[in-house]
């Protein structure tokens, strides 16, 4: 029992995994926050897109 317990204790392949999995994470949390904050300029611009081509269309 010792001897699995050291040996479980040297081994590294978890620590990697859980490594990975908090990288993954963070990088997602990035990629969910710079869609968000890019979402909020593009409903802007294509209101004010949306706003001008109804405007062109009117004058007509």
């Amino acid at each position: 029992m010792i001897k699995f317990i050291n040996k479980f204790r040297k081994e590294e392949e978890g620590a990697v995994t859980v490594d990975w999995v908090v990288l993954t994470a963070a990088v997602v949390g990035l990629g969910v926050a710079a869609l968000a904050t890019v979402e909020t300029a593009v409903t802007g611009v294509s209101s004010d897109i949306s706003t001008s081509l109804d405007n062109a269309k009117n004058n007509q």
